[in-house]
Order: C-alpha cells, then structure tokens, then sequence
C-alpha cells in the first residue's frame, strides 16, 4: 500500500494544474489533430444547422438556431465526456500510465486536473466553432441570454464529468476494447437527451431514460436562454437540478474509479498495453 504525502492545498492546486498543462502540451504536439478535429466540428455544426433550411421561410431562422445551439452543446459535452472517458487511453498511448497511477499523488487531484482540462478545452473549442457558425449563419443572437446559455454549461460539465469518470472505467479494464466501448455510453446520452429534436418524438419507453440524462436539461435550458431570453429568475430550478446530480454524479464516479484501479493493480491490467 502507497503512503501518500499530505500536501498543503496550494500544492494540491499546483499539481491539479500541473495535469492540466501536461494535457495542454500534448495538444500542442499533436496540433494537426487538433485542427482536424475543430475543422470536422465546424463543418459538422454547419451541415446539421443547414437542416434548418429545408423549413418553412418563418420557421428557419427558429429552426436552425434550434438545431446549431444542439450541435455546439454536444460538441461540448461530448470533449468533456471524451478527455475525461479516455484520459486512460492518452496514459497508454504515451507510455506513462504505470508513471502516473504510482506517482505519490492523491487520485482525486488527478481526476480533478484531467476534468478541469476538459472544461477548457472544450470552452476554447466550443468557442471557435461558436465564432464559425455565427458568422457562416449570421445567427440572430442579439436578444439572446449568452451568458445564461454560458452558465448552464459550466453547471453541465459537472454531471459529465461524474460519468466520464464511470466511462473511464472500460479502458482501465479493457485494454483493447475499452475506449471503444465508452463511445456505446455516449451514443445513448446522444439519442435519448433530444440534441436535435425534442424528447416527445422518442418512442414513450424510451422517454423516460431522457430524464436520466443531464444532457436532457442542459440542452431545455440552454435553447430556454438562447431562443427565449429565459434569465436565471426561470432557469434557477433547473440549474439547481442540475447541480445536484452533478454533485451526486462526481462522487459515484471517482469512487467506481478507484474500486476499479484497485482490481486493475490487484489484476495486472493496470500495463501499457495486452
């Protein structure tokens, strides 16, 4: 058993950073990727709000926001579920899962560094194509709650943080079918959260697990603020909702990760690879 050191909270802050630029720099090496993965975003935020325009005239306009501000949540949401989901796969990848599962770190600095990296990374993404639609679209954003639409998403990344820190598990076990099985979790988030169509059209035994999903109230209250104007005196509700299962979320995820580390090391799968 590791005996960990007990660090003051400024040290615990510069370590959760130090993970945090870690992932920044690998970015940077592999910054061809990382703009093959913006362009394919904004084009595929492109075509679906294009959908818009198939439309009645007085529709379109509605219509299209309705499906790009989909598009970009999930854009979001889905960069966060997939650095957190597959930061065990990126450990492999570079050879230095053992380095870093040994090091004498607490696990939830970790986890923390490697979520608070996807929520920057994801803004700074999201952002980019946000600037991308807004201009090939001419998006009629001017009586629109931005900065509402803002905080519901900062309030999301907490929920999918929880379950990319449950999703991270498959690769921890699974060394060649692990990463590849996360994206089976994000396919039904995906269909059953109504990202670009409302819940109600789902058949009704499947409407029932859109209620499980926080991508479900992210999405009502984003296309509330941005369609709308709903101001935080009609969205605090559901913020509230949503923070709770964040906060139910992230503890259950970080301790499923932790049973599963532990039978991982007990196990000999905790390797680079086979």
């Amino acid at each position: 058993m590791r005996t960990l050191p007990n660090p003051s909270p400024v040290a615990e802050v510069r370590t959760m950073y130090a993970f945090v630029e870690r992932n920044f720099r690998l970015a940077k090496r592999y910054l061809s990727w990382e703009v093959v993965h913006i362009f394919y975003s904004i084009i595929n935020a492109m075509t679906i709000g294009l959908i818009g325009f198939t439309s009645p005239a007085k529709d379109r306009a509605e219509t299209t926001l309705y499906l790009v501000i989909g598009a970009l949540l999930w854009g979001y949401l889905s960069i966060l579920f997939d650095e957190v989901a597959n930061s065990i796969s990126y450990e492999r990848w570079e050879g230095t899962i053992e380095y870093t599962f040994m090091a004498p770190i607490r696990r939830l600095t970790h986890l923390l560094g490697t979520c608070l990296y996807g929520v920057a990374y994801g803004m700074v993404r999201t952002l980019i194509v946000l600037a991308a639609i807004a201009w090939f679209f001419h998006l009629p954003l001017s009586h629109a709650n931005v900065l509402g639409a803002i905080l519901v998403l900062v309030v999301s990344s907490l929920s999918f943080m929880g379950l990319g820190l449950i999703a991270a598990v498959l690769p921890l076990l699974s060394t060649e079918r692990g990463a590849q099985a996360t994206h089976i979790i994000q396919g039904v988030i995906l269909l059953i959260s109504g990202i670009y169509y409302p819940v109600s059209v789902l058949p009704h035994w499947v409407q029932w697990l859109s209620w499980l999903s926080p991508a479900t109230y992210a999405l009502s209250m984003s296309r509330a603020a941005l369609l709308n104007n709903a101001g935080l005196s009609t969205l605090w509700l559901s913020l509230l909702e949503l923070t709770a299962i964040g906060v139910i979320l992230v503890p259950i995820g970080l301790g499923i990760f932790v049973a599963a580390e532990r039978f991982a090391m007990r196990t000999g799968r905790l390797k680079r690879n086979g």
